[in-house]
């Protein structure tokens, strides 16, 4: 539960609730922020897939990232059940690595990358090429001609520049590239102003408003060299309101209604993107994925049947959604520092160099003494990482034991996506591995970064 949410016992955030200064409220887990396998003890020690954290660290040490294979897993299948009759690209910004790649190929997902290095990680792992798309707003001419000599299944074109790069490899390769056009539709998803990414004032593609999606579509027609799919649509991420998907389709379905009118073409698909939320707080209230697809089919369909069109095969491609509650973090608390009449700053062995999004986006984390049970009264605490850095802040504001204390171990949900796929190696720390836990059995899928590492790069 966070504070500024439900109250807090000192300062000036209020008076809480007075069930949140029991014991065993802080030594719960609130189920939608976790794993699916995800539970504690009788002694309050947190278990995943099988296995309890304490061997966990001991054998993998800390901090690291913990993943729910199972979990994982299941999400995918979620998303292919509910989307049944659609495609589902997993988005690999999220998290990618070679054994994630081989988990999507078993379950028969899709992928989505969006630069050279994640096309050859999906390509080294063995995912067939035609069930890859590339994304991306500078794609540059290597990383075209890469995915043009790979056969991905489809390039999303950013810009006029991309399509005339594209176009020469093509005429020079003797090939016809699969692509889609990114449409910006102007639509401001409820997200933070730096992920909102279908407004007009931004980077990433085509504005339908002022012409240039239409315009794009009418010069790939033209040409001929590239193969125009349909159209996409990315509005943002963390989104848990359908309002925008509705708004968005409807406009970029309008637009595919006039290049059937004026270029004569009907584009036989539509990806309204990803962007689906997950629950990091008890305040975030994240729809399965089964009403989710429920209301996207409903969406398009009656807006195709309103333009009178024919419905184009849908795409979605969800990364946070399926990778972000997979996982959380380990870490093992170092100094524990009250601050009279304000809060305890709890330090662990992490931080912002394995979790920037605290400090990037301001976003908000739960957290749970992840060791051993405690009968202690809550108090309000901050999670802080160990960088020489006053933003360093891993949880905000979180209730945990007022005895926690250093060595305990804290878990951190709702870490699986972008944390390790953002992580840094600030203050010169090592990345943390990531660990892959199922039916009792843990491998590490991406090892831990040494000082070796850091010191094979620097060649002064």
């Amino acid at each position: 539960m966070r504070a500024h949410e439900a109250g807090a016992l000192h300062g000036d955030f209020g008076q809480g609730p007075t069930w949140l200064r029991t014991p065993a409220d802080v030594n719960e887990l609130m189920a939608p922020l976790w794993p699916r396998t995800a539970t504690k003890d009788a002694a309050g020690v947190l278990r995943v897939g099988g296995r309890d954290v304490a061997s966990l660290a001991q054998e993998f040490g800390t901090p690291a990232y913990v993943l729910d294979e199972e979990d994982f897993r299941g999400r995918c299948r979620d998303f292919k059940t509910g989307f049944a009759g659609a495609d589902v690209y997993y988005a690999g910004k999220a998290f990618l690595c070679r054994a994630i790649v081989r988990i999507l190929v078993e379950e028969e997902m899709n992928l989505d990358v969006c630069s050279g290095g994640e096309l050859a990680t999906a390509l080294a792992a063995g995912m067939d090429p035609a069930r890859i798309a590339l994304h991306g707003n500078n794609k540059s001419v290597r990383e075209l001609n890469r995915a043009v000599e790979a056969g991905v299944g489809r390039i999303v074109v950013d810009s006029f520049d991309e399509i005339e790069r594209l176009s020469a490899i093509a005429r020079e390769r003797g090939v016809r590239p699969r692509v889609m056009i990114r449409v910006t539709v102007g639509v401001e998803a409820h997200t933070h102003e730096f992920i909102a990414t279908a407004h007009e004032d931004q980077k990433f593609g085509f504005s339908l408003a002022g012409g240039k999606a239409f315009e794009a579509a009418r010069l790939i027609l033209e040409q001929g060299t590239l193969e125009l799919r349909g159209l996409h649509s990315h509005i943002g991420s963390q989104i848990f309101d359908t309002s925008g998907f509705e708004v968005s389709a409807r406009r970029i379905l309008t637009l595919q209604e006039r290049i059937r009118t004026e270029l004569g073409v009907d584009l036989p698909e539509l990806d309204l993107g990803g962007g689906f939320g997950i629950a990091y707080t008890s305040q975030d209230t994240p729809s399965p994925a089964g009403d989710l697809a429920e209301r996207m089919f409903k969406i398009v369909a009656d807006e195709c049947r309103g333009l009178g069109i024919a419905q184009p095969h849908l795409s979605v491609e969800p990364g946070r959604a399926i990778v972000g509650p997979s996982t959380f973090t380990l870490y093992e608390v170092g100094t524990v520092k009250p601050l009279d009449g304000l809060r305890t700053y709890v330090s662990v062995d992490g931080g912002m160099s394995d979790n920037i999004r605290t400090a990037l986006y301001d976003a908000s984390y739960s957290a749970t003494l992840a060791s051993r049970a405690s009968q202690a009264e809550p108090i309000l605490a901050r999670v802080v990482g160990k960088h020489c850095e006053a933003g360093d802040v891993v949880v905000k504001d979180e209730f945990l034991p007022a005895d926690v204390r250093p060595g305990d171990l804290i878990a951190v949900p709702g870490t699986g996506a972008y944390c390790r796929s953002m992580a840094s190696n600030y203050n010169h720390v090592p990345r943390p591995p990531v660990v892959a836990v199922r039916d009792g059995q843990a491998r590490v899928i991406v090892r831990r970064e040494t000082e070796d590492d850091l010191l094979a790069l620097d060649v002064g």
